[in-house]
């Protein structure tokens, strides 16, 4: 674990206290796609139109490191995961927290070296930390859990994934799940036949259950969303197989949904009530399942309908906005809006970025990052498409823009390689 000094501050360093201090965070956003998983803010009286430049920057910060991991915020602190640091001596990989109200890089702790297979454009960081109480945890590409103190950075636990549950990867590109801590569960998808899925005590490390699942190709790049059907708490994830269904209590497989082989399975399922929406990119589609109790206490799954390739999503996920799924069109720079009920397109509308995009939902409003580093606002309405504003995040156009964005107290925190930039998004009064 690696400390760092305050840097010096001054004028700048005072306004920028200030522009935070008067808004006491409210809430956190601990994992990745918030705490909930719908990556759906629940902030309100935010701005409804950005100048040319973008909302106002509240502050940068550096050190974040080469990657594409999320961040996790909870009370006055953030945490990403990054290799090459510029604030560290070395090229290997940290798990960094930053001073909330600053953007002051506070402590760096190493998780291991860096992850380099591949184009360098698909080199790097991926996994978003989850945050709960005084630790933090996170997911390096090789598959070690790696779980550290949120004051200090201090090494509480480690476990190797692929060496103690078999785990392995449906694809070449490493491990990018955010694990999920349930009660005193962390909950996490190593991917092998043994181990698909895995229950650990979060104080320790240690097993609580495994559930196998016969013929897996493997972990894809989802994290895991929790559903409740009659009372009965069930983990849905998405693998590079299909999606599953896994009884909280026990770790036994009560469903799968198999899905023939593709190059990756990337986005987190969508879940309301016994509903669940899986999509996956490389002209894949997307499905809609119910979820069905059955005698002897089992439950099974009803296709609702069945994969449809204009519901194709690659890798930037999708919100659900009342009942309207929005996303980008696999890989596209089209975004899409559909009924969850029906798969049925609404719209589809060409946005202003270039390539993929990430989406998550406030205040009326989807936000779209694409991978070329626009942002752009966009109405969550069923009936039209509208683009509002857009902005170009600055230092962007390197590499891909692929870091899910986050929005919090109005402020929107944006991830752009080794930087972290936080911009105010809350209406000014008069």
């Amino acid at each position: 674990m690696h400390p760092v000094l305050p840097r010096s501050g001054g004028a700048a360093f005072a306004w920028m206290v200030l522009a935070i201090a008067a808004v006491a965070p409210a809430a956190d956003w601990p994992t990745f796609r918030g705490a909930d998983r719908t990556a759906i803010a629940p902030d309100t009286d935010l701005l409804e139109s950005w100048p040319d430049q973008g909302p106002p920057v509240v502050w940068e910060a550096r050190g974040a490191g080469r990657g594409y991991a999320s961040l996790a915020i909870a009370g006055d602190r953030l945490f990403t995961l990054g290799d090459g640091l510029s604030t560290a001596a070395d090229k290997d990989e940290y798990l960094s927290c930053f001073d909330r109200a600053t953007g002051r890089q506070l402590w760096r702790t190493k998780t291991g070296e860096p992850w380099s297979d591949g184009q360098e454009s698909w080199q790097s960081s991926r996994s978003t930390p989850t945050v709960d109480g005084d630790l933090v945890y996170v997911i390096t590409p090789f598959g070690r859990l790696v779980a550290c103190q949120t004051e200090d950075g201090g090494d509480v636990f480690r476990v190797d994934l692929t060496q103690q549950f078999g785990g392995k990867k449906g694809d070449s590109w490493g491990y990018s799940e955010s694990v999920l801590v349930d009660g005193d569960r962390l909950v996490c998808t190593p991917g092998g036949e043994q181990g698909a899925m895995v229950a650990l005590d979060k104080r320790t490390g240690q097993p609580l259950w495994t559930c196998a699942v016969p013929g897996i190709i493997g972990a894809g790049h989802s994290s895991v969303v929790i559903a409740e059907v009659k009372g009965r708490r069930i983990y849905v994830q998405s693998t590079a197989s299909g999606p599953i269904g896994v009884d909280a209590v026990t770790g036994s497989l009560l469903w799968s949904y198999p899905v023939e082989q593709t190059t990756a399975i990337i986005p987190t399922p969508i879940v309301r009530d016994d509903l669940v929406f899986f999509t996956a990119g490389y002209k894949r589609g997307g499905a809609l399942l119910r979820q069905v109790p059955v005698p002897g206490g089992g439950v099974t799954i009803e296709e609702v309908y069945p994969l449809n390739p204009e519901l194709a999503n690659k890798h930037g996920g999708v919100v659900l906005v009342g009942n309207h799924l929005y996303g980008c069109a696999d890989a596209q720079p089209i975004l899409v809006c559909a009924d969850l009920r029906t798969g049925e397109i609404a719209w589809k509308g060409r946005g202003s970025g270039r390539n993929s995009a990430t989406v998550m939902a406030a205040d009326g409003h989807v936000y779209v990052r694409y991978a070329d580093g626009t942002v752009a606002l966009v109405k969550a309405d069923s009936s039209a498409y509208q683009e509002v504003s857009t902005f170009k995040v600055p230092g962007s156009g390197d590499r891909p823009s692929w870091a899910h964005m986050v929005i919090l107290d109005g402020l929107l925190y944006l991830r752009e390689g080794d930087s972290i930039l936080c911009y105010d998004l809350r209406v000014k009064a008069p």
